[in-house]
């Protein structure tokens, strides 16, 4: 009877058109909870506050910079930045679009790959050893197999990271664009035309690039296909297989030239300091837990790691001890399958090994072997899964006709288990209290998800909670400074305004020697001088600036802050210098150019404060601070007209901002044109009106 249902369902299939729309509708069905998601850990700066993403007029600009602005890592990422340049453009700050083109950038990927593997997979030996005539049976065999892998990869729920957290996006552009250029390649391949031929295989190398500066991991894509050209593909001359590495080689000289344009980071992160004997047990546990979570997904979560527990106090950590031993033996047996599975004879054997090359070649970048910034990760599964999902295959095929109808009709079941897996796993996206508090409840309560989680709480008022968790987070790491800060600031709301200071002084006489390892220590400076302001002792907070801007020179939070202080004390001219040098070295940045134009103005140099509000207006197609300061300028010099139509341009910008009415109604008002002026002043009393119900009603 299986077997009868899955043939009716490939037949219902048999247009390639009616399968892609398959992948694209239950791809996007078995993601949609993410879809009302917040924004997440690192979104907030990647898709929210990031300021590279807020103009196409900064698209070249994003190429000179790392993805992180304040942070150790040097991933170099410019296409990952542009794909949320146009999300911001079309969508704003609205998160449904971000997670909207996250899925589908994903199921372009599951598309693509059903393509590729359906053209490199038969000469490789996906053959049927049915003997039969039918269509059907022959489809089964060579086409409808790649459907189906592409289709349990797409569906698969340890990917989620990948897909439903909007930070994750770099994984699947990566693999949209690498895959893409393979499939550009072989379609170069065919063509008769060599003006065909030729735009193709540059655009093949486009999407190389692109794939290249999404994600280091399309380096990988690169390899797998060079070692496919070089040892699998047997209908090529070697001369044209030299000539096409020598393309591949050149791009990838391209990208290693590009990464070079962002400055060096000043310090490298902390190092763990393993031995090699350490490093290969990490790497037979990570293995043994990639191989669990490809089979059966039942326990996922952000965070993961691979490290024994300290020492077997109690029965949790003993528990702990004994499965990561355990991820060892099983990591060694799937090492054993890969290897027994690459050399058994068999006529889907190159099927089989190339499966499990494509599989290692992407295990070995993450395996441990090198160091990273976490041991194990599920969404590093993304591009190694594929080659995983291969083997399987090959192997299934080695077995006899009626074993392969039932191990298909399995594979159609897991399809259904994974993506109702893949449904409830997008669930925990969407707050950020229900992913941090599912993230520690699952295993994964790192000092990082701690400390989110304890922020989320700070924010809240649920001060005695979030003193529990920064306590914690300290107590997993005592040198994490940001923790330290939270603390000292909790503390201090609390009313232990003496414990607080301590904690300041401790983390302020650590941090020269934490931001080697941590990012983001300017914030113990920060924070202590707005102590400092808010008590009124100015004096004290500027000491507190300049010392801090001696170690952290580059960083505008507090230039920022020290020129607000200076202009409030000592009149604009005070504030210019150092926003000015600020600004002039990152022309880019928004909150450079409006705080410079606003000094400008207040100081009288208009021209200077006009050039400066007209690049803050470039900078965010969708801002209105700088089109409000040029307003409020042309206001002052009674150039009415001008003033009122660049007020509408703002309101045309944020239609349902109250202050954007009540600034173009003073205008209206200078203009004499008072009853305009009267009516939306009433307009901006029934906006606050309707957003006090809504809010009430929350």
């Amino acid at each position: 009877m299986l077997v009868s249902v899955f043939k009716r369902f490939a037949e219902f299939l048999r247009p390639t058109w009616a399968r892609c729309l398959f992948l694209i509708v239950l791809g996007v069905l078995i993601r949609a909870p993410a879809l009302q998601g917040e924004f997440i850990w690192d979104d907030t700066f990647l898709a929210h506050d990031n300021p590279f993403i807020r103009s196409p007029y900064l698209i070249f600009e994003v190429f000179r910079h790392h993805l992180m602005l304040d942070s150790l890592s040097a991933h170099y990422r410019p296409v990952q930045n542009i794909s949320y340049m146009f999300d911001y453009l079309f969508w704003n700050t609205n998160t449904y679009g971000f997670h909207l083109s996250n899925i589908f950038w994903h199921v372009g990927s599951g598309v693509l790959l059903f393509f590729l593997l359906r053209q490199i997979l038969v000469p490789l030996g996906w053959k049927s050893s049915v003997d039969s005539d039918t269509s059907i049976e022959k489809r089964l065999a060579s086409d409808f197999g790649p459907f189906l892998l592409a289709l349990l990869w797409m569906v698969h729920p340890v990917h989620s990271a990948a897909i439903d957290y909007v930070s994750g996006r770099a994984d699947s552009l990566a693999f949209f664009f690498s895959c893409g250029a393979w499939l550009l390649y072989l379609r170069a391949r065919r063509s008769a035309q060599r003006v065909s031929k030729s735009v193709l295989a540059i655009l093949a190398a486009v999407s190389l690039l692109l794939g290249l500066c999404s994600r280091e991991s399309a380096c990988m894509w690169t390899l797998i296909f060079l070692t496919h050209l070089f040892f699998f593909e047997k209908n090529l001359a070697l001369r044209s297989k030299c000539l096409v590495l020598a393309i591949c080689l050149s791009v990838v000289g391209l990208y290693a030239g590009l990464r070079n344009l962002p400055a060096d980071r000043a310090a490298a992160g902390p190092s763990n300091g393993w031995s090699a004997s350490t490093q290969g047990v990490l790497m037979l546990r990570a293995l043994g837990d990639y191989g669990r979570l490809m089979i059966f997904p039942s326990n996922l979560h952000m965070e993961r790691t691979v490290v024994n527990a300290e020492a077997a106090h109690g029965n949790a950590s003993w528990r702990a001890a004994v499965g990561a031993d355990y991820l060892t033996i099983l990591g060694m047996l799937v090492a054993a399958a890969l290897i027994y599975g690459s050399l058994r004879p068999g006529r889907a054997r190159p099927l089989r090994a190339f499966g499990a090359c494509w599989f290692v070649l992407t295990y070995l970048p993450i395996s441990n072997l090198f160091e990273l910034n976490a041991t194990v990760a599920e969404h590093w599964l993304y591009l190694p899964s594929v080659g995983f999902l291969i083997f399987l295959a090959g192997c299934l095929l080695e077995f006899p006709v009626r074993i392969q109808r039932y191990g298909t009709a399995l594979a159609c079941v897991a399809v259904v288990a994974l993506s109702a897996r893949s449904y409830v796993r997008s669930a925990d996206w969407v707050t950020n209290e229900t992913f941090y508090r599912n993230t520690v409840t699952a295993g994964g309560g790192s000092v990082r998800v701690v400390l989110n989680l304890g922020q989320i709480y700070a924010n809240q008022g649920k001060l005695a909670m979030a003193e529990r968790m920064f306590r914690k987070a300290l107590d997993l790491c005592p040198t994490y400074l940001i923790a330290r800060n939270n603390l000292a600031d909790v503390l201090h709301r609390e009313g232990k305004v003496e414990e607080s200071d301590r904690t300041y002084d401790e983390a302020k006489a650590a941090a020269p020697e934490a931001r080697k390892d941590f990012p983001r220590t300017w914030v113990i400076a920060l924070a202590m001088a707005k102590l400092r302001a808010d008590a009124g002792d100015v004096n004290g907070a500027l000491e507190i600036l300049a010392e801090g801007r001696r170690e952290y020179p580059t960083t505008w939070s507090l230039i920022s802050l020290e020129s607000e202080l200076l202009r409030k004390t000592q009149g604009p001219d005070a504030g210019i210098p150092a926003v000015a040098e600020f600004a002039r070295a990152n022309w880019w940045h928004l909150g450079a150019q409006l705080a410079l134009g606003k000094l400008y103005f207040e100081k009288g140099d208009i021209a200077s404060a006009e050039a400066a509000f007209r690049l803050a207006n470039r900078l965010d197609v969708h801002g209105v601070g700088g089109l409000n300061m040029l307003a409020l300028l042309r206001s002052n010099q009674q150039r009415f007209d001008e003033a009122y139509r660049l007020q509408t341009r703002a309101i045309a910008r944020q239609p349902d901002e109250p202050r954007q009415y009540l600034i173009l109604s003073d205008i209206l008002g200078k203009m004499g044109r008072s009853q305009e002026a009267h009516a939306l002043l009433a307009q901006v009393t029934r906006m606050e009106t309707m957003a006090r119900a809504e809010n009430a009603s929350n």
